[in-house]
């Protein structure tokens, strides 16, 4: 019988060449690029051609790569005119996964599994996730739906579309950091769910869709809105010493600390904090990240967690930039989805390369040599 590991915790059920992750020392690879390095000198576009073709591209390629992506912003009018009868409290993640499931309607290759196909498909999708996003937001608050600003970026044109304003330079910056450091993270749950989807040999969107659903549970793409939820009640910096003492005392979980993978500092929240510090400087939101601070300091004292190595993660800092820059709480995990697009896909076209069916066992804990009882004799 095979060693039972439960949520196949430290079990190696892929080979890849796209992430490299070591927990103990805090380090993280795109395609052998250091996370610190592309944070300080990269951009998502660039990042998402890095994790597509494995390689940084030239001034051309990048050029066309990101036009590409501004060719396929738009939504199709009839998914616009679904989307409009969609109920205005649905969550937004309800909304993205179905919405991604639909785009399959209109493109005639989506079952199409070529390398080739797979590439546009994934740039279809990269591209019109923070147009749905943003479509959504405004039907829900009878807003003008805002069409794709061409000379925009893929962070910038997602902040017009969702607010109706060019964003600052700063702002901008911001969303496309947020972009990059979540675009990838090895195999995690959603990036998985993907691969059972696309081992199967079903199409890119199901494989997507299925990501989006796995990222949807609060257990994998939550904790920023729960950082976020956290930040609000706390209210100010001088309320953050009575608040996490009471949750101690309480064993509340507190959000956006500790990692599944991580026994040290997550490389991400070194660059998200880093960021904000040098963000809220320029953007009226110096006591978001002023609490978001205090929490750290204190909890990185607190015995339990020094005990158990629970970091400020991913998600911790991020929140500072929502709330700055008055993006709803319940988008944060939509964002998320933007962000963690280019991965899926990288991930799913690696795997149609050697492609097997994923099928992994159970472990059996029932009842055994059951005799039956006719249904007259049960009791």
């Amino acid at each position: 019988m095979e060693k039972f590991e439960k949520g196949l915790e430290g079990v190696i059920a892929a080979q890849s060449s796209i992430c490299f992750i070591d927990g103990v020392k805090g380090d993280l690879l795109y395609r052998g690029y250091s996370i610190h390095d592309l944070a300080e000198h990269s951009t998502f576009e660039e990042t998402c051609y890095l994790l597509f073709f494995g390689k940084l591209p030239t001034k051309k390629e990048l050029k066309e790569f990101s036009n590409k992506l501004k060719d396929n912003r738009e939504l199709p009018k009839i998914v616009i005119k679904r989307m409009k009868t969609f109920p205005k409290n649905l969550p937004p993640m309800a909304v993205l996964r179905t919405v991604t499931s639909a785009l399959s309607f209109n493109d005639e290759k989506a079952d199409d599994n070529s390398e080739e196909e797979n590439i546009r498909k994934a740039i279809n999708l990269i591209a019109k996730f923070p147009t749905i996003v943003s479509t959504y937001d405004n039907l829900r608050n009878d807003r003008k739906i805002m069409k794709p600003k061409r000379k925009l970026n893929h962070a910038a044109n997602f902040l017009y579309m969702l607010t109706g304003n060019v964003p600052d330079e700063i702002s901008a910056k911001a969303i496309d950091l947020d972009l990059l450091l979540t675009a990838e993270h090895e195999l995690n749950a959603s990036t998985f769910s993907a691969l059972v989807t696309t081992s199967t040999l079903s199409d890119i969107y199901s494989s997507v869709t299925s990501a989006v659903g796995t990222l949807k549970g609060v257990l994998h793409g939550g904790a920023r809105r729960g950082v976020m939820e956290t930040l609000l009640k706390i209210g100010s910096p001088d309320r953050v010493d009575s608040y996490l003492r009471d949750a101690l005392a309480r064993k509340e979980k507190i959000m956006g600390f500790g990692h599944r993978v991580y026994k040290a500092m997550d490389p991400r929240a070194i660059e998200f904090r880093q960021f904000c510090k040098e963000f809220v400087e320029k953007k009226d939101g110096k006591k978001w990240f002023e609490m978001t601070e205090r929490i750290e300091n204190i909890l990185l004292k607190n015995p339990t967690f020094i005990e158990k190595k629970l970091f400020p993660n991913v998600d911790f800092y991020p929140p500072v930039i929502y709330l700055t820059l008055g993006i709803p709480k319940d988008l944060a995990d939509s964002i998320f989805a933007i962000a963690r697009t280019p991965g899926w896909c990288a991930h799913i076209m690696e795997q149609l390369k050697d492609n097997r069916l994923i099928r992994p066992l159970a472990e059996y804990t029932g009842s055994k040599n059951l005799k039956y009882v006719k249904i007259n004799s049960r009791k």
